[in-house]
């Protein structure tokens, strides 16, 4: 079911009541022309979609931006209202619906990231089996794969006959997960060749097959965002500030917002760091510049916010990157 809270221009209640999903759709167009807002979740961006091509003007509010406006007990009748009040705001923060190609770019990402979670947890319980037989291996993925074979062809090396028989199952899963996470580094690279935008994001340096479908999924056409700046700032790559009575104090990054296109950014970031040397063009030189007056460490930072604002422009302004 949801909960549908509809108010009229002065923002009192008209009503507020549970409607069942097949039935939700013929509510909303009995209010033609209402403005419909939702919390930014697991089936919003298609009834945003859905509602957009039916002429609605659709908002969808992050639910951290909805809490503070609940009253009461925490109920889905006072959550329902209180999206309407943020809803009201005129400064609110919305999320524009993502089309269907942002979409299969960001399941494409996801189903490979909780792939190359299970391959980590995976090769790290097989690294604790193995300790328990008093078999400890150097770390990295590449010894670990070297050494699994001659482990249980060696008859002399303490493994019982069952653990090689599981080991040997759960080798046979390693290689499964390893054939799947290519696939879908191969669906990535076909996605990213079809596509103009991430063909021009590929040319920043830094930026890659990865980053750039990654980016896209994000921004769309990037029309959400003012600016680079509030891009880099809905992905946690601004400073953390705590600041009254006019004194000023910053943190760390804030780290806010898709953690996984920042962590993908700030390697791309490690990447332009590590190759700047030698290097002439204005990017490299400016992170040279970084990493010797603020540590390499601010320096990746200052430089994946920067990868940020420039992914930004070249997605909302339709523009090639010139490096020089």
């Amino acid at each position: 079911v949801f909960q549908v809270c509809a108010v009229n221009q002065q923002g009192k209640t008209v009503f507020n009541r549970q409607v069942r999903r097949n039935r939700l759709m013929a509510l909303l167009l009995d209010h033609p022309g209402a403005v419909v807002a939702m919390e930014a979740c697991s089936g919003s961006n298609y009834w945003g979609r859905e509602l957009e091509q039916r002429g609605y003007a659709v908002k969808l509010i992050p639910p951290q931006h909805v809490k503070p406006f609940v009253k009461g007990n925490k109920n889905d009748r006072n959550d329902a209202f209180a999206i309407s009040e943020a809803a009201r705001r005129p400064k609110m923060r919305v999320v524009a619906p993502r089309s269907l190609e942002q979409t299969d770019m960001i399941l494409l990402h996801r189903i490979r990231e909780r792939r190359v979670r299970a391959r980590t947890a995976l090769l790290n319980q097989m690294r604790g089996l193995l300790s328990e037989y008093g078999i400890v291996l150097p770390a990295g993925a590449a010894t670990l794969r070297k050494a699994l074979p001659l482990l249980l062809e060696d008859a002399e090396n303490g493994l019982t006959i069952a653990a090689r028989r599981y080991l040997q199952d759960l080798f046979g899963e390693w290689l499964d997960l390893d054939e799947r996470i290519r696939e879908a580094d191969h669906s990535i690279q076909v996605l990213a060749r079809e596509s103009p935008a991430a063909s021009r994001l590929m040319g920043i340096r830094g930026v890659g097959v990865m980053i750039a479908t990654a980016a896209l999924a994000k921004l769309g056409r990037g029309e959400q965002f003012k600016n680079g700046r509030q891009f880099s700032a809905c992905l946690g790559l601004v400073p953390r500030e705590h600041s009254s009575g006019g004194v000023q104090k910053l943190g760390g990054i804030s780290k806010r917002g898709d953690d996984y296109l920042r962590r993908m950014l700030i390697q791309g970031a490690w990447s332009v760091i590590h190759y700047a040397e030698g290097r002439h063009d204005r990017l490299s030189q400016w992170a040279l510049q970084v990493k010797e007056r603020r540590g390499k460490h601010k320096a990746v930072i200052a430089v994946a916010n920067k990868l940020a604002r420039i992914i930004w422009a070249l997605v909302r302004h339709e523009t090639t990157y010139c490096p020089t």
